[in-house]
């Protein structure tokens, strides 16, 4: 099949099933100017002091707090993005009754920004942010403004609720989005690599009719598919 033929499969999936679940990852954003993780020109191949794994780790940021939020403020606080197609049309899919549930690894809120309600957000959300002494919340426009390491009025470190490596993730959340894609009728994956666990292991829950599998480069359930795009995650939801 050509790719529009595919997308209008795509279409016919949506048409037929009133429980979808999208599951995405960073390639949902880039489109977005957001860049991912593992891609050529993505987060790990950048130059930087310690490698982005190593910054993004719950060691790191309670042993090297300041390195910690020099590359946090400046790689990972993307304030000015915007939701694109994706975005928009999953938010769209859901006013119209028809999606269920958007469970993203993604940590930019964009998916709210766009009119999405039922998000689950398996590694946090940048727009949270605690101190680590009283609690008391910042977003974060705070963090990105605070001079240095970001601390609370009362004198406390504040933390963005993100889940960083070394860290476990929310239990709530991954109940919510293992039971949303366990009752899905079509389930869309989407801008990702299934690389990350325990995240990729929710796709085991689906038990569904179709699978979609949107994303430019392979992915370990692309053989398992019903159904499999390869091309940007924007061009296709935006076609139907």
């Amino acid at each position: 099949m050509t790719k529009e033929e595919r997308i209008e499969r795509l279409k016919e999936y949506v048409q037929d099933c009133s429980r979808i679940v999208f599951f995405g990852g960073a390639g949902v954003s880039t489109e977005s100017g957001i860049p991912d993780f593992r891609s050529t020109d993505g987060l790990y191949h950048q130059e930087w002091k310690y490698p982005p794994e190593t910054i993004l780790s719950h060691s790191f940021f309670v042993q090297n707090t300041e390195e910690f939020y020099r590359f946090y403020k400046k790689k990972m606080l993307c304030l000015d993005a915007k939701p694109n197609m994706a975005h928009k049309k999953l938010a769209l899919l859901e006013e119209q009754g028809k999606l269920t549930a958007v469970v993203t690894q993604n940590i930019d809120g964009l998916h709210q920004l766009a009119g999405s309600r039922k998000v689950y957000e398996l590694h946090g959300s940048v727009h949270r942010n605690y101190c680590q002494k009283c609690g008391k919340f910042y977003d974060a426009r705070y963090m990105l403004e605070a001079e240095g390491v970001p601390r609370c009025e009362c004198g406390g470190l504040i933390k963005p609720d993100v889940v960083l490596y070394e860290e476990g993730l929310d239990s709530r959340t991954i109940q919510g989005a293992a039971e949303a894609v366990s009752q899905a009728d079509l389930l869309i994956i989407g801008g990702t690599s299934l690389a990350v666990y325990p995240a990729a292991g929710l796709i085991d829950y689906f038990a569904g009719t179709y699978l979609a599998v949107i994303n430019r480069a392979a992915t370990p359930r692309d053989k398992h598919a019903d159904l499999l795009i390869q091309a940007n995650i924007g061009e296709v939801l935006g076609g139907i």
